[in-house]
């Protein structure tokens, strides 16, 4: 009899860019004492569809899914409430013989929110910042969680438009310019968008208007401290990191893969807070 094949899985991408995801994983894989893998796979879009279809084949228990491959894996997957929702996979793993596939965006977004300032969701009004993908689970997070108004800013407005129109009457589309109008009513502010990170524009949004007590999340962590969080910080609110939402959003993957829900520990975080700098 052969030996059991161990365990892996990967992340497939286009170029396959440096990810933290291999440091995470292994991270937990050697801390639970699993013998198990986990590996970049470069593959354009011209072979997605024979690579996700043989994942099995190829030794994978499942994968993660990045830029820009998030869309696509819907057709060669079955997809949960939340893809279908957010209308992007990052996450494929295989249950009762069939490829499914989830977004585990969410929960990475609503995970971070929890440890890092917890109570953040007795807000009744919050402004998402942009309307791409991410801005989508971050949505679907809020609305999941009860937040009764989502306010949903984006330079193109026809963007938040066609967003708000999937999501219900709950979601209200903005301009741009319209932003400092609804601050002082939003008890969490969230910013989607790629202004702040190092080598894009700023990004600016009066913290000052925000009424006290609010709660303010960037989903960019390269700088780990954005010029928003770090002047919301310089204001005294709770403020939540990229990094945070990175680590959490990899929790569930791990768990459907090797059978071991995993913690995001101090540890786990100066590891990567450690590669960043390097970057």
């Amino acid at each position: 009899m052969s030996a059991p094949r161990t365990p892996a899985a990967c992340l497939i991408g286009w170029p396959a860019a440096h990810s933290r995801s291999p440091l995470i994983h292994h991270y937990w894989l050697r801390t639970l004492g699993i013998e198990g893998g986990y590996v970049i796979e470069a593959v354009p879009p011209e072979d997605l569809r024979d690579f996700v279809l043989r994942l099995s084949l190829r030794g994978f228990v499942g994968a993660n899914v990045t830029i820009p491959h998030k869309e696509a894996v819907l057709a060669l997957s079955t997809p949960d409430t939340r893809a279908k929702a957010v209308g992007a996979g990052n996450t494929l793993w295989f249950a009762d013989g069939e490829l499914r596939s989830t977004n585990t965006d969410v929960e990475g977004f609503l995970g971070n929110l929890d440890a890092s300032t917890p109570g953040w969701d007795e807000a009744e009004e919050a402004l998402v910042l942009g309307a791409g993908g991410a801005s989508r689970a971050v949505v679907f997070g809020l609305l999941d969680r009860g937040v009764k108004r989502i306010h949903l800013a984006n330079r193109t407005l026809a963007r938040a438009e066609a967003l708000a129109a999937q999501f219900g009457p709950n979601v209200h589309p903005l301009p741009w310019d319209a932003i400092d109008g609804i601050l002082p009513r939003a008890k969490l502010l969230v910013n989607t968008t790629s202004l702040g990170m190092h080598g894009q524009g700023a990004l600016d949004v009066d913290v000052a208007r925000l009424p006290i007590g609010a709660v303010v999340t960037d989903l960019v962590y390269v700088p780990l401290v954005t010029p928003l969080l770090a002047a919301a910080g310089d204001r005294g609110l709770k403020t939540a990191d990229g990094l945070g939402m990175l680590l959490h959003q990899a929790v569930r993957g791990f768990e459907l893969w090797f059978g071991q829900r995993p913690e995001v520990t101090a540890e786990l975080r100066a590891l990567v807070e450690a590669d960043l700098t390097k970057s």
